[in-house]
């Protein structure tokens, strides 16, 4: 699944809140889906709606992981971010592992 085909991002007071409580811009979790990046399913939150997992560095120097779903709005696919934060440093080290030009 690819996120490049989205029209752009579904934002509220809800999701908003949500994701800055964490120190990161609106503009930086939207940078994220611009830059390159990962996705993962994320399987134990998705019980009413296919949630997915995207890593990567948004242009900044830390790594963000961003739970978000698609939402198709008047025929529209938009990224409805659910939450977001920078990862801490154990993921940081397992994602450098997994994702390093050597392993792929």
């Amino acid at each position: 699944m690819s996120t490049t085909a989205a029209s752009g991002f579904q934002w509220d007071s809800g999701n908003r809140a949500k994701c800055q409580k964490h120190g990161l811009t609106i503009a930086l979790i939207e940078a994220l889906f611009t830059h390159p990046h990962h996705l993962a399913p994320d399987a134990a939150h998705s019980t009413t709606e296919t949630r997915l997992l995207a890593i990567g560095r948004g242009g900044g120097a830390r790594p963000i992981l961003a739970a978000f779903t698609l939402r198709e709005v008047e025929g529209e696919l938009f990224i409805r971010p659910i939450s977001a934060r920078y990862m801490h440093s154990k993921e940081i080290e397992a994602y450098e592992q997994a994702f390093a030009p050597s392993h792929q």
